[in-house]
């Protein structure tokens, strides 16, 4: 477990918590230094500062996502919509407002881990005739001929990679749109189905009938090997 955080009381509380709930804590202050540390000693999960002192939170984000599926929390005192769309597209697997209960982040970590260990350590996943690599961020179509990549917005990479990392799972509809655009977007199920529709058409071999990226009416959606 990584925690990079800036602020001496809140990691010192940070480290107690986790080591008594029997995790291994090491702890960077600056991003540099977190990425480093990471490289060295990849971790299984990583709690992240958006405000620190070297580099900004989702820039360190983005070189963690470059060559890992690590579990990512943020832990931000930016409460914006903003911010969190831009941690959220950047790789973060979730994004916890200071102040915040211990006990709501450990569960929250929990969830990650176990979203992780779901997915077996899968990073290829196969879509039709396309080929989904999450550490590399590519998409290929293998169909006939030479591989052709396939291109993504940033906002369909993050609804596919969610998908693909709960491999067989439903996703609720709520839990994407919440890591997507935050709480205040919950109501917003159209904007789901505007980036579904598309990643079906970018994807499938059937868009109007999928075999792959399934909508459960009523609940979300489901990646289906």
């Amino acid at each position: 477990m990584l925690i990079v955080e800036d602020e001496p009381a809140l990691l010192r509380a940070l480290q107690i918590n986790l080591r008594a709930r029997g995790y291994e804590v090491t702890t960077s202050t600056a991003g540099q230094q977190a990425l480093a540390e990471a490289a060295r000693r990849p971790p299984d999960a990583v709690l992240l500062d958006l405000g620190l002192p070297d580099l900004d939170g989702t820039m360190v984000i983005r070189e963690l996502r470059s060559s890992s599926l690590v579990p990512i929390i943020v832990l931000s005192g930016r409460a914006g919509s903003g911010d969190k769309i831009g941690a959220l597209d950047a790789g973060a697997d979730d994004y916890v407002t200071k102040p915040f209960s211990m006990e709501e982040l450990i569960a929250r970590l929990r969830a990650a881990l176990r979203r992780d260990a779901s997915h077996g350590g899968q990073t290829q996943f196969t879509i039709g005739n396309c080929l989904v690599d999450l550490p590399a961020h590519t998409v290929v179509r293998k169909a006939g001929g030479e591989p052709e990549p396939v291109h993504l917005t940033r906002t369909e990479w993050r609804v596919l990679e969610i998908l693909l990392r709960s491999a067989g799972q439903l996703v609720p509809a709520t839990r994407l749109l919440t890591e997507l655009w935050g709480p205040a977007a919950e109501d917003s199920t159209h904007y789901l189905r505007f980036h579904m529709a598309r990643l079906r058409r970018k994807l499938e071999d059937d868009p109007p009938r999928p075999r792959h990226l399934l909508t459960e009416p009523g609940m979300g959606y489901r990646y289906q090997p």
